[in-house]
């Protein structure tokens, strides 16, 4: 009778490693998926909770982001900046981030959110430009890191492509940082209806699980093709006397 298998050296060496190698980028998808699960739940929790002052921040950003602060103090209107290529329902525009004096004399940026192309000179939303000391509640936001084909920001031309706090703190002409965070609005309303606040979404991509089904269905492929190969070669070989 001949074998039901016989297991040929080269394929087997390929195989068995390849298949372990499969198995275990599988699980660490897994393990990814409780990572990414946990952390969007913390994230959401943050946002959910009530603001609190900016002083009670730790300093530690995987601790700081996304909570909620309250802010106290003037625009500086005359320091906007312009984050530009951001669109909102499809319509193109741009995100404008502005310096707020706080009541000790020290400053944070503050996106205070997006406006259509249109209404980027703030003499058309002067009804927006609100003089005098405001209370704002800003979301905690970190520099941003851009991808490998984003141009670079040019700060000359107060054009922005990302925010870099350093480096926009200072084009805004800021002193005396209060923060190396900058806050994002949250959606109350602008007198004027801009810019539009509450922009900040928790958008983190989840595929871990798709990730995991893909190479533990590959490790199950490679494993069923070669045990089918090795079949082949059980039924090839000659039976001996």
């Amino acid at each position: 009778m001949t074998r039901r298998f016989r297991f040929a050296l080269w394929p087997t060496l390929i195989t068995v490693p390849a298949v372990i190698m499969m198995l275990g980028f599988g699980i660490w998808q897994v393990e990814r998926l409780a990572w990414k699960n946990d952390l969007i739940d913390r994230l959401q929790t943050r946002t959910a909770a009530a603001p609190v002052p900016l002083d009670q921040l730790s300093g530690k950003p995987d601790q700081d982001e996304y909570r909620k602060v309250r802010l106290r103090g003037r625009f500086d209107y005359g320091h906007e900046l312009y984050l530009i290529a951001r669109s909102l329902n499809g319509n193109t525009g741009y995100h404008i981030v502005t310096p707020l004096i706080l009541d000790d004399g020290r400053a944070v940026l503050v996106n205070r959110g997006w406006v259509p192309d249109e209404k980027k000179d703030p003499a058309t939303r002067a009804a927006g430009q609100v003089p005098g000391t405001v209370d704002i509640v800003g979301v905690t936001r970190l520099s941003q890191v851009p991808g490998w084909v984003t141009p670079n920001n040019e700060p000359a031309r107060n054009v922005w492509l990302y925010i870099d706090v350093p480096t926009m703190q200072k084009a805004a002409g800021i002193a005396t940082p209060a923060s190396a965070y900058w806050f994002a609005a949250d959606p109350t309303p602008s007198p004027g209806g801009s810019p539009l606040g509450g922009q900040t979404r928790i958008d983190l991509p989840n595929d871990h699980l798709q990730y995991a089904f893909t190479w533990f269905a590959f490790a199950v492929i490679l494993a069923v093709i070669y045990l089918i190969y090795s079949r082949k070669l059980a039924r090839e070989e000659k039976p001996t006397a």
